[in-house]
């Protein structure tokens, strides 16, 4: 691990260039590669830009060390009030414990306190207890709200 120190890191709006760096760190973090996935929020990030600014990449060296990408939701989903999600969150791992997830979150929180935003959404795997103790020193908590999952059977005539 690169001990970094927050003063030397640029956290800025992500932009086209970043993608790759975006998939590499997310990929070591996912233990596979999310092409599909990272696209479609890498995409919407990008054709969101100019707007509230919630998806930021930290930049050390003149490489991308972190990211946050996220969204926010005006009444939607029936939620009655201004809401944001954060749909990932990841960071190199040679830059972990540094502090640079924690200096993601505070530029995605900024912009979204000021617009009215009073809660932050994000799902996380029960089983994922570092991720977990991240936002919960972050000051989340479990929702009032259930998730629920229904899983459907595999059609053994695909495979």
């Amino acid at each position: 691990m690169t001990t970094i120190d927050p003063r030397q890191m640029e956290i800025r709006p992500l932009c086209e260039e970043d993608y790759e760096a975006i998939v590499e760190i997310d990929t070591r973090a996912a233990g596979r590669p999310r092409h599909e996935y990272i696209g479609r929020k890498f995409e919407h990030a990008i054709q969101s830009a100019g707007q509230l600014g919630t998806s930021y990449v930290a930049v050390h060296d003149r490489r991308v060390i972190g990211f946050v990408m996220g969204a926010v939701y005006l009444g939607e989903y029936g939620i009655p009030a201004d809401t944001a999600t954060i749909d990932t969150i990841g960071v190199h791992p040679d830059a972990e414990g540094s502090g640079v997830a924690r200096e993601l979150m505070q530029e995605f929180i900024s912009p979204c306190q000021a617009a009215g935003v009073r809660q932050i959404h994000t799902l996380v795997d029960w089983t994922e207890e570092p991720l977990l103790r991240f936002f919960d020193h972050m000051g989340f908590a479990p929702a009032r709200t259930l998730c629920l999952e229904m899983k459907l059977p595999v059609d053994k005539s695909e495979t």
